[in-house]
């Protein structure tokens, strides 16, 4: 485990479909990071604002209310994927996977990591991870850790909190893929979000990450998914000399507590992700899709290199 008072994070960020747990599982492998095994879903119900209807609250940077203990503040940490493991293991999507792990030793480390420190949003996030690692009992450690690292769909929104929470101690990573390819995975979930709601959701995204990298240019990192099935680490090269990581080759196939996936589902919805795949995705929407997607998202195409996409499928 990490040093005392010595907690560094890196938060993954992705709209739905963009290739966020693909990511995660990517850098699953690398023995200079603690990876959370799931989505570190580390929202609460207090989370009320402007973005709120749009974005569920699980997926946001948390709010808590000040006279909370360590042990109210615990279970107000949603972190779905993990709990319903941890307690439901039978109607998880995860149910096989090998994860010995204590709900209830979690909390007790967390409580006790409370204890010993004045309560902020900082040390209860720090509490959060640092806990889930203690309460992992087939944890697979290298004993070279220096980071940690979640992933929470969209949470790329909540930047500005995040990185001034944690001056010089987090980094965040934005992935974004093209919004075709990324609009088409979404549609074969059992109840997907309508086109208006999913580009609204995806246009919002990609805003608040250009701005942030102008606002934040060391910290704060945007890598095209596209990219990354062609080569992780050259896709990742300026955030690894960023943040001091080794270029790793298990940054080449997708891992699970060290464990190599055939497929990173259930972690994700992209069974293949390469880049023949990608495109066969995007080239399943109807031509009226593909247009009203082009239309409404050509800003950001052009901002990400998207355009010559886009042209190509309107073209067939």
């Amino acid at each position: 485990m990490v040093k005392k008072d010595n907690f560094k994070l890196i938060m993954i960020s992705a709209m739905y479909e963009n290739g966020g747990n693909t990511t995660h599982r990517l850098f699953d492998g690398h023995n200079e990071i603690h990876v959370y095994p799931f989505e570190s879903q580390i929202g609460t119900k207090f989370v009320n604002d402007h973005l709120s209807s749009l974005f569920p609250q699980k997926y946001r940077w948390p709010i808590f209310p000040n006279s909370a203990s360590p042990d109210e503040l615990y279970e107000m940490i949603i972190d779905e994927e993990c709990k319903i493991l941890a307690k439901t293991p039978y109607v998880s999507k995860f149910k096989d996977a090998d994860f010995v792990f204590s709900e209830k030793g979690r909390k007790s480390e967390f409580v006790a990591f409370l204890a010993q420190r004045a309560l902020s949003r900082k040390r209860i996030v720090e509490a959060f991870f640092v806990a889930t690692f203690h309460a992992w009992e087939n944890y697979n450690r290298s004993g070279k850790e220096k980071y940690f690292m979640g992933y929470s769909p969209i949470v790329g929104v909540d930047s500005g909190k995040i990185l001034q929470d944690f001056p010089g101690e987090a980094f965040i990573l934005h992935v974004v893929r093209n919004p075709f390819s990324a609009y088409a995975e979404t549609k074969k979930r059992p109840v997907p979000l309508s086109m208006d709601h999913y580009l609204t959701g995806w246009i919002l995204c990609q805003l608040y990450a250009l701005w942030y990298k102008e606002l934040y240019p060391d910290r704060f990192f945007i890598v095209r998914y596209e990219d990354i099935i062609k080569g992780p680490i050259a896709a990742l090269d300026e955030f690894l000399t960023q943040t001091g990581l080794q270029k790793s080759d298990t940054l080449l196939y997708p891992s699970w507590n060290g464990k190599r996936l055939t497929e990173v589902y259930p972690w994700g919805t992209i069974r293949k992700a390469d880049e023949k795949t990608n495109i066969e995705t995007a080239r399943e929407l109807s031509r009226k899709e593909l247009r009203e997607i082009s239309t409404r998202t050509n800003p950001q195409l052009a901002s990400f290199g998207y355009l010559p996409l886009a042209k190509k499928l309107l073209k067939t």
